[in-house]
């Protein structure tokens, strides 16, 4: 009897019932909309922090960068002489720490100590700048310095108009590219874990002290370098053995090198500016932090989280939409749906007072009414909850076809700089004030939790109305059914 009667009202009331779950629709496809492109926000977020800070990373210790003296700029100077044959080209490389203070080896092995450290792993960040330069005429002397990432260390420029600087009869080129010493033995964390060897091969654990290198993909091709290349570095020539390409993005460190390689040619024997960190449990990551902080004075220790704040740009400026405007957007047009619908289902019952009335004085109790008006109003709620299921799941796949790119700058946060070695995550030469801008695509991906939440609020909604509505059925009595004979 319910399933005949509940059939026969549904097919009477057709644009009543189409009414009611489309209001519940547009609700349900709202927050199934919302929900999917925080949920793309997060991938974005992990994906940008992924590239920057390190794969497996669950933290860096640094020591921050001390201020250069009063009598120092704390940039690399190159001297030329001036007397010497006009010729002749004068090239000077000057290499330089970068990502903060260095640190003791041994700290790394103290860090892996600590209690609830999986392993740790250090390395060197280090920025070689490359003057060639020659004097055409009297006698100059330039003092100049470089920074970025454009030229190669076999003296080649890596993007047009690499910075001329002229000063007394002089003219030279100004070069700038990032180092990073990596153990060799522990490759899968670190630097270099965030890219994949697309060409060649990586280091061996045998390479601890071989010259070689490998280069990122962006850096080899800027410069035409290949696996089997040569170039020099301080006058010690390196291999190029391999061709490095990101996970994602684009990578911020341009040459690898075995740890103690870089160790020499940064004049660092037994230095690190950078310790890699993995915990055991990533749950007790903030525990872990605190316990190094404590146990190894005059360190900054940086986690996901602490870079996760330093985002900025569009990708934050969305992912804040999203999550604040996006989320009270949702929960005001759910509550107006719900309304609605609880006022369309009662209304609708006000005007079946004959209906309702007639059942009664034929023996139907309450309950039975009752059951009657929520057992309709169910099946709209889920009626809209599939409508609202597509609308949302279409509002999904548009977003992911069109893919809008955002951008995210990843600042400083008070320690060695942020980056990977060569600016990428913590530890990387980038001052308090630059930044690290990637671009990324957008996706909205829809999750099955997200679907059962859309089915959850359809039936919430369904039963928020059916109780309105039931309730107004219930009130009624056989003799207001008479009284609604004209």
């Amino acid at each position: 009897m319910f399933g005949i009667y509940l059939k026969r009202e549904l097919s009477r009331r057709k644009k009543a019932a189409l009414v009611i779950a489309m209001g519940l629709a547009l609700g349900i496809a709202l927050v199934i909309t919302v929900n999917s492109v925080s949920a793309g926000m997060q991938q974005a977020q992990d994906k940008v922090l992924k590239s920057l800070y390190g794969l497996g990373t669950d933290m860096t210790v640094t020591k921050a960068q001390a201020a250069p003296s009063s009598n120092s700029s704390g940039r690399p100077k190159f001297d030329f002489d001036a007397k010497s044959d006009s010729s002749k080209t004068q090239s000077s490389d000057r290499v330089m720490t970068q990502g903060g203070q260095s640190l003791k080896s041994s700290l790394v092995t103290e860090v892996a100590a600590q209690k609830g450290v999986a392993s740790a792993v250090g390395a060197l960040s280090l920025n070689v700048t490359k003057v060639d330069g020659s004097f055409t005429q009297g006698k100059a002397k330039s003092t100049t310095s470089g920074s970025g990432q454009q030229g190669g260390p076999g003296g080649q420029s890596g993007s047009t108009g690499a910075p001329q600087v002229q000063g007394g009869g002089a003219s030279f080129d100004v070069n700038s590219y990032s180092v990073a010493g990596v153990d060799v033995t522990q490759q899968d964390l670190g630097p270099l874990a965030t890219s994949k060897i697309t060409t060649g091969s990586t280091f061996t654990a045998a390479q601890t002290s071989a010259k070689v290198a490998v280069l990122s993909k962006s850096y080899a091709k800027e410069n035409k370098y290949k696996v089997g290349s040569t170039f020099k570095i301080s006058g010690t020539k390196y291999k190029v053995i391999g061709i490095a390409t990101p996970d994602s993005s684009e990578s911020t460190t341009d040459v690898y090198v075995p740890l103690k390689q870089a160790q020499t040619l940064g004049d660092a024997k037994n230095k690190v500016t950078t310790i890699y960190v993995k915990a055991t449990d990533s749950k007790q990551i903030s525990t872990v932090k605190t316990t190094i902080q404590k146990n190894i004075s005059g360190t900054t220790v940086t986690t996901s989280a602490d870079l996760a704040d330093t985002v900025s740009g569009s990708l934050s400026t969305a992912s804040n939409l999203a999550t604040s405007v996006g989320k009270w957007l949702s929960i005001a047009v759910l509550v107006a749906a719900f309304l609605v619908a609880a006022l369309l289902t009662s209304s609708a019952v006000s005007r079946r007072v004959r209906e309702f009335g007639t059942l009664k004085a034929l023996g139907w109790p309450s309950r039975k009414v009752t059951r009657q008006v929520v057992g309709e109003s169910i099946v709209n709620g889920l009626l809209g909850g599939a409508l609202g299921i597509a609308l949302g799941l279409g509002a999904a796949y548009t977003v992911t076809a069109i893919s809008p790119k955002l951008t995210a700058e990843l600042g400083s946060t008070g320690g060695g700089g942020m980056g990977g070695p060569g600016g990428g995550g913590p530890g990387g030469p980038a001052s308090s004030a630059a930044k690290n801008t990637v671009d990324i695509a957008l996706s909205a991906p829809v999750s099955l939790t997200t679907i059962a939440l859309a089915v959850g609020l359809a039936v919430t909604g369904g039963l928020i109305a059916g109780a309105m509505g039931g309730w107004r059925a219930s009130r009624m009595r056989p003799a207001d059914a008479l009284r609604s004979v004209s």
